[in-house]
């Protein structure tokens, strides 16, 4: 009887594994293979059996099949069974829970058919926020697609803020985050002398699974419940705010000048003695921009000048490193996480009144009628005039004033009435909603919550820095080179459609195509309904019907602003993707070229994702 040949010796990639490994196991592709041929999972075990793994290549193999479930060519399960990921239609997945036990994996590559549902019986071995490999497993009663868990990727919590709590002389924590498990159990050791009642800070030793809870030991006491800015050191630790910097960052910083040098001025043009000033709120204290302008025959010349951020925080510099972790600055009530350690953002990086300051500039004239006939991009050395606020300025727009600024100013507000109405031309969208302001007492506490009244001084700034990001866009455009653009798309067909529905029963008419809306549409809705009743129902429904706006390398344009080219330039101390398009541009003005930049497209794809998360991220916290 012919003996039958070993599977193991069929790999069609034997010879190549061979030529590189003295021990060679069975290819990545030939395991794939089995797996498919197969058709079903299978144990570790059975795996080895099947292609003749010897018992002292066992830990090898299981390495192998462990690279292969990191690179997604495989999937090892929670229970230890090894399946083909091409077979298995799987989809990844971030887990969100509710706080009734059940849940919801949201693909993390939209495919337009929606979310998966996750009874409660699945969510016991899941936390919020952990990324899964679901397989699609048909619908509910209700018509929902649910999905079957097949494995955790990564885990969303490594630490909890919570409660603590002692029943029946058991130590648990009891989340702030009411989508986490009801009741973790920590370790008694670590306890130490935290009180019941307090907030606690914990790390999980080991996480849930169908029959165990999670368990954690405590590793910061916040402190009590009531104490002055326990509502703010709470969301920093549930939203995983970083909020220290590292010792390497610190000490980095530590190094930075604290003044600009005569060797920082090479290359540089001198703009100290143009009348650049500051326009900001009464509490700033980071001062990104300055602005000025005047009149050139019928034209206008706009000259937005920026902190260059770029100069001193190098790519890859322990700076850099905790910048890009960051990726933003968070603003709490009295208090701010910053993006860069104080001595930069505060310091040598602010555009501080009476000081030189190194700077980026975006130089445009713009024609009489608004449009933009010319910009370039150069570094500079400038010293702000004045570090004016909204307030002050809007006063003197109105009363008068005989500060020596004040005709530089009455040219700034031309300039941006010629903008504001090319803005309105091109049917950009406003919403009206309110911004808030929280008055404290002497004891911390929330003494009354006033609404923020915008001013024209707030507009007039925010359609300088719009012009300056458009010709950031443009020119990196131009020139081809790996930054993120700030993009806003359209609305989706299936948005859309829920709020033509909402509006349909109010008895509106939607004036315009499902598939192709403008934003001169959303426009003339907005005005259409401004004296209704349920004016701020609409207003929120057509703000839930928009598309969230992301940090991406691919021009797609600003669908909210209606415009064919954005990106973030003007806030290179509060922003990471700012810093990036800082970076692009400086490297395009010292004669660099795509090919010798050191940022590819595709790295700028997963900046872009993080970028995007952090922002969100700030935004919950």
């Amino acid at each position: 009887m012919k003996k039958k040949t070993s599977l193991r010796l069929q790999d069609p990639y034997l010879q190549r594994e061979t030529q590189r490994y003295e021990h060679p196991l069975p290819s990545r592709e030939w395991i794939t293979e089995m797996l498919e041929d197969r058709g079903v999972p299978l144990k570790t075990e059975s795996l080895a059996i099947l292609l003749d793994i010897a018992e002292h290549e066992m830990p090898f193999f299981e390495r192998r099949l462990t690279a292969m479930a990191r690179d997604g060519q495989i999937l090892i399960n929670r229970r230890g069974m090894v399946c083909a990921a091409e077979k298995l239609a799987l989809v990844k997945c971030r887990v969100e829970a509710h706080k009734d036990g059940f849940g919801f994996a949201v693909p993390l590559t939209p495919d337009g058919q929606g979310d998966f549902v996750l009874p409660a019986r699945q969510m016991r071995g899941l936390m919020h926020g952990d990324t899964v490999t679901v397989r699609p497993a048909g619908t509910d009663r209700r018509g929902r697609r649910e999905g079957q868990v097949l494995d955790v990727i990564e885990r969303a919590q490594k630490t909890v803020v919570g409660r603590l709590m002692i029943e029946r002389g058991i130590a648990m924590l009891s989340p702030e985050d009411s989508r986490l498990p009801d009741s973790i159990l920590l370790e008694p050791d670590s306890v130490g002398k935290a009180k019941p009642g307090q907030v606690v800070v914990a790390q999980i030793d080991s996480y849930p699974d169908a029959h165990r809870p999670a368990v954690a030991s405590v590793v910061e006491v916040l402190g009590n419940y009531a104490d002055s800015g326990m509502e703010i050191e709470i969301a920093v630790r549930q939203h995983h705010l970083p909020h220290q910097f590292s010792a390497a960052c610190e000490k980095a910083a530590a190094k930075i000048p604290s003044a600009v040098r005569k060797t920082d001025l090479k290359g540089r043009e001198d703009l100290r003695d143009l009348p650049l000033v500051t326009i900001d709120g009464e509490s700033s204290r980071d001062f990104d921009d300055a602005v000025y302008a005047e009149k050139q025959g019928r034209n206008f010349r706009l000259v937005v000048a920026i902190a260059d951020v770029s100069h001193y925080v190098k790519p890859k510099d322990a700076i850099d490193a905790d910048a890009l972790d960051r990726a933003t600055s968070v603003y709490f009530p009295r208090r701010v996480i910053p993006m860069l350690p104080e001595s930069l953002s505060n310091g040598i990086c602010s555009l501080n009144p009476d000081v030189d300051r190194l700077c980026m500039v975006c130089d445009m004239v713009f024609t009489y009628a608004g449009n933009l006939k010319s910009y370039r991009f150069y570094p500079a050395v400038m010293r702000s005039h004045a570090r004016l606020t909204y307030t002050q300025v809007w006063d003197w727009i109105e009363n008068g004033s005989d500060n020596p600024l004040k005709p530089h100013i009455d040219t700034l507000y031309k300039l941006y009435q010629i903008l504001l109405k090319k803005r309105h031309q091109r049917g950009a969208m406003e919403f009206e909603t309110t911004e808030t302001e929280m008055i404290f007492d002497k004891q911390g506490k929330i003494k009354r919550i006033v609404p923020v009244v915008r001013n024209e001084a707030h507009r007039l700034i925010e359609e300088c820095m719009i012009a300056a990001n458009i010709c950031a866009a443009k020119y990196i455009g131009r020139h081809k080179l790996p930054a993120l653009y700030r993009v806003h798309d359209h609305p989706s067909v299936e948005r859309l459609g829920k709020l033509i529905d909402f509006l349909g029963k109010r008895g509106i008419k939607w004036q315009g195509a499902l598939d192709n809306a403008t934003p001169a549409q959303f426009s003339a809705l907005l005005a259409q309904c401004a004296d209704r009743p349920d004016f701020a129902q609409i207003e929120i429904m057509v703000l839930r019907s928009m598309s969230q706006a992301i940090y991406i390398p691919e021009n797609r344009g600003h669908f909210g602003l209606a415009l064919e080219h954005y990106a973030h330039f003007t806030s290179p101390i509060r922003r990471y993707p700012d810093l990036l398009v800082h970076r692009a541009i400086r490297h395009q003005l010292q004669g660099g070229t795509r090919d010798n930049y050191r940022y590819s497209a595709e790295s700028m794809v997963e900046k872009g994702k993080h970028c995007s998360m952090t922002e969100r991220r700030a935004d919950e916290a």
